[in-house]
């Protein structure tokens, strides 16, 4: 019997898949990045899953020919590596923008605006055409450490300028950096130990959660324009203390999701270039929580430095 998923991508794969569980066909149909997400819009409706916790079958290579690299079953190696890759572009090219906003704050704007618009495109791109291409993942990786860089700088520079403190800003983004760590330690802690049960119930809330947040966070955008600070919701205030406390929630919860698809992906035993879609799922959540938490840190140091 075949199994079931809730990982679309996953689905698809074991529909066009053949006796032993492989893709025969060509992967690359929408449908996979409708549960990534953080801070931007990218999770969609949770496809429901059937028996999920039950034992899968083991998957075997069938006779015939060797396989390719790309075809050999996905292993967790794959995954922490490719994972590993992605957020050391995210690191390299975030602490060059970081930098480059002390140099020359002009451009480094500049590039953390492309980060945002090209990271956004191709993001979704790489969602919904469920691409696993390295070249494709790894420059949307890029692409975010502009964000990152050029957001850890902009959140410092705010600090700095209200508190007085030379060195608020650097000690913002190493706490940012320590919680993010802790976070995704924990949390990857909460699911193997199964004290957090990832369900069909589980992934649908968290989905509709962060759609919701999304939408929010639009809209709150779009008064900007027109009212200083929007809706308040991220701003250095009692309320922007509690959507920020809550979505640093929901960006590891994600994580939770991440895990789950990750789990299914080794037990269907698909090919391993499913790792750089994983990796992908990863980066995006992981972006997203660190995003977050510097935001929350930012809050709560200009709140209590006035």
């Amino acid at each position: 019997m075949r199994m079931r998923s809730s990982n679309p991508a996953l689905k698809r794969a074991l529909q066009q898949a053949g006796p032993a569980g492989y893709p025969q066909q060509g992967y690359g149909q929408p449908g996979y990045g409708q549960q990534q997400g953080y801070g931007q819009p990218g999770y969609g409706q949770p496809y429901p899953q059937q028996g999920y916790g039950q034992s899968y079958p083991q998957q075997g290579y069938p006779g015939g020919p060797v396989r390719s690299a790309d075809s050999q079953p996905m292993t967790i190696d794959d995954v922490v590596v490719r994972t590993g890759m992605t957020l050391g572009v995210v690191a390299l090219l975030g602490v060059a923008n970081y930098f480059l906003f002390g140099v020359a704050p002009g451009l480094a704007l500049l590039l953390t605006v492309v980060g945002v618009i090209g990271g956004l495109v191709l993001g979704l791109v790489i969602a919904f055409k469920q691409i696993t291409n390295p070249a494709a993942v790894l420059s949307y990786a890029a692409l975010e450490g502009l964000v990152v860089g050029g957001l850890s700088a902009f959140f410092g520079l705010m600090l700095e300028a209200s508190t007085g403190d030379a060195a608020a800003g650097g000690a913002l983004v190493t706490q940012a950096v320590i919680a993010t760590v802790v976070v995704f330690s924990v949390m990857l802690a909460l699911y193997k130990f199964r004290i957090i049960k990832v369900t069909d119930g589980f992934v649908k809330a968290v989905t509709y959660a962060v759609l919701g947040a999304a939408a929010l966070m639009l809209v709150n955008f779009v008064l900007s324009f027109f009212v200083a600070g929007g809706l308040g919701i991220r701003e250095p205030s009692p309320l922007g203390l509690l959507v920020g406390i809550v979505f640093v929630v929901l960006a590891a919860l994600t994580l939770a999701l991440e895990f789950r698809g990750i789990e299914e992906g080794l037990r269907a035993g698909v090919p391993n270039r499913f790792a750089w879609q994983f990796a992908f799922g990863l980066t995006v959540s992981l972006v997203w929580l660190y995003i977050e938490i510097l935001r929350l840190l930012w809050i709560i140091k200009t709140m209590f430095s006035e």
